[in-house]
């Protein structure tokens, strides 16, 4: 390569070649201008080169000894060893580890705790057999305070490196008995070594089901239920589904139960039609567990990772539950979306309604409304609120909603979020005062932020349970609004998963 680089460079100075080519400006354009690609392209290739070769501060399956200078987003570890970064998982800022590196990146590199030299002052010890396998909880060595802590600031660290104006983020707002507060689970079903049918999480980034005895973010009552139910299964030879083959019945038992009324919803996620004794299941459920009032048949014959599927089949019961949120009585279905933790959601809702002092003459959007329930504790304050939601089931739950609780200043719409949006603000000029969001994990698409920087509403209620998301959309509206709020809102508990609420004022 170089000395094509010479060769070429010798053409262009050549005296005799140069004579020959005079006035003929175009070949000498063309052969400098290949001279200086080839110049660029071997520039790239050594820088490209140079980096393949550097030498990593450390390697893979050997040890080292760190101090832990800060947690990270999803509350891992970080370490640093001459300025290249490690993420070490269960270990907390201020402590001194050895470590074994177990994966190494171009730009960082990922340790295992294999002891513990100085330990932080918020270390305590684990409460859960299966917490360093299973993949529900991933600060359980830490004080509950300590951990609202680190949450708020992750939340900061992404404020401060995303948004111009840096916005001091809220304490976040913890719960009294962070224990025990899940109202919905979704048990996978396999077998184990010995072939008998078990119940369990799946551990972490794998499908392999770890069977636990207690899980202590799991409602009790329900957690017992999934039990019972097992013990049917096997008591009665029922077939147990198998991602390999895709053959076999029984996929998931899920469970959802109201704090305020104690309903119970049962669901069978099967991968057929029908369940070996049935009726005698359904007998021995409603006399040991009276709190259930349905039994709902999934079918689900994909070769998928979602848990159900389309078709809902009710064996016992209406098919829906009902809960108590605020003031409101919420009708649940088996697809509806309903917060997992009520006591938390309860919160959460209130301190968004409370920070956009929503008035009689205001019209609101609720973007991602799911069954309503924000939407009807807005719509005390608003004279209308809209609803959007893609899940047409949840509408269908939102009016039923919006119907027992005699609320009639609220309209759900069926949709995208971006189509339905797009089709009230431009076509039937609707435009509100008020705006709120709660969007998935992915956050708002561009097309909707446009339409909302489009008709700029006085106030936008931001809700995320993504907060590398939310601070990403966040910088794309602080131009035209001023960001007066971020408050974390602990809804998981010894997780690392962060809900936020943000308050935007039009400048």
């Amino acid at each position: 390569m170089v000395d094509f680089f010479c060769l070429t460079l010798k053409l262009i100075k050549e005296p005799k070649l140069n004579q020959a080519l005079k006035g003929r400006n175009l070949f000498r354009f063309f052969i400098l201008e290949l001279y200086f690609k080839m110049l660029l392209w071997y520039s790239i290739y050594s820088l490209n080169l140079s980096k393949r070769g550097r030498i990593m501060p450390v390697e893979k399956n050997k040890e080292y000894i760190v101090e832990i200078i800060d947690n990270g987003f999803e509350g891992e570890g970080i370490a640093k060893i001459d300025g290249f970064t490690i993420f070490v998982p269960n270990s907390i800022k201020g402590e001194k580890v050895r470590v074994l590196i177990v994966k190494v990146l171009k730009s960082h590199a990922f340790g295992k705790v294999l002891e513990i030299l100085e330990k932080s002052e918020y270390r305590v010890e684990e409460d859960c057999l299966t917490y360093k396998r299973c993949g529900g909880c991933d600060l359980r060595h830490v004080e509950y305070k300590e951990t609202l802590k680190m949450k708020q600031n992750a939340v900061q660290s992404l404020v401060n490196k995303t948004l111009k104006e840096k916005v001091k983020v809220e304490e976040t707002e913890g719960m009294e008995n962070p224990y025990n507060y899940r109202n919905k689970a979704q048990y996978p079903v396999g077998v184990d070594k010995e072939g008998k049918p078990v119940i369990g999480v799946f551990a972490k980034r794998t499908h392999e089901i770890i069977p636990i005895k207690e899980c202590l973010i799991q409602n009790k009552k329900a957690e017992e239920l999934a039990k019972f139910v097992l013990d049917f299964i096997s008591e009665n030879n029922i077939s147990i589904y198998n991602e390999e083959s895709q053959k076999g019945l029984v996929r998931h038992i899920v469970t959802k139960i109201s704090l305020k009324t104690n309903e119970i919803m049962l669901i069978l996620v099967i991968n057929g039609e029908s369940i070996a004794k049935e009726k005698e299941l359904v007998s021995k459920v409603k006399e040991k567990f009276p709190e259930v009032k349905t039994i709902v048949k999934n079918i689900n014959r994909e070769n998928t990772n979602v848990i159900m599927g389309k078709e809902n089949v009710n064996i016992y019961g209406d098919g829906y539950i009902k809960d108590k949120l605020g003031d409101f009585i919420f009708k649940i279905s088996p697809h509806s979306f309903y917060q997992v933790n009520p006591v938390q959601a309860e919160k959460l809702y209130n301190i968004g309604v409370e920070a956009a002092k929503i008035d009689k003459e205001d019209t609101v959007f609720d973007l991602y409304c799911g069954i309503g329930t924000i939407t009807l504790f807005m719509s005390k304050y608003a004279k209308k609120v809209y609803g959007i939601e893609i899940v047409e089931e949840a509408i269908k739950d939102a009016n039923e909603n919006a119907r027992i609780n005699n609320v009639d200043n609220t309209e759900f719409i069926a949709g995208d979020v971006e189509i339905v949006l797009d089709r009230l603000i431009n076509k039937e000029h609707i435009i509100p005062d008020v705006v709120m969001v709660d969007p998935p994990r992915k956050g708002l698409d561009n097309k909707s932020i446009e339409n909302l920087l489009k008709i700029l509403p006085k106030k936008l209620v931001y809700i995320s349970c993504n907060p590398a998301t939310l601070v990403r959309d966040l910088s794309k509206l602080e131009d035209k609004y001023k960001i007066t709020m971020i408050k974390p809102v602990d809804m998981f508990p010894f997780s690392k998963h962060i809900e936020c609420v943000s308050l935007l004022k039009l400048r």
